[in-house]
């Protein structure tokens, strides 16, 4: 039986602050809070463009939130687990965003 990993804040981080900055027109996040307010700018934005998924982004971005504050490791780890899911489509959305500029 394979071990899953558990997905960090600071994974999704790395994995989504490129493309969520330049959708956000900032520099890429390092910290939570940070990440979290380009989240919702990135979203905004994605909305104003057109493209579908905006919601999902500002729902990932308070799992992150969540998951990053809290205490009990469990809890952390699905907090940053459905986190994880609703951000999942971040990167392809920065991709047609690219394109329409």
């Amino acid at each position: 039986m394979t071990a899953t990993k558990t997905v960090t804040a600071d994974d999704l981080i790395a994995r989504y602050a490129d493309g969520i900055a330049f959708v956000a027109e900032e520099t890429p996040a390092t910290t939570v809070s940070d990440f979290t307010y380009q989240l919702e700018v990135a979203a905004e934005n994605f909305e104003a463009a057109g493209i579908n998924g905006g919601d999902e982004l500002e729902t990932g971005a308070q799992y992150l939130a969540d998951g990053a504050g809290a205490t009990d490791d469990t809890k952390r780890a699905v907090l940053l687990a459905q986190a994880a899911e609703y951000l999942a489509r971040a990167n392809d959305m920065a991709d047609e965003y690219r394109l329409m500029l």
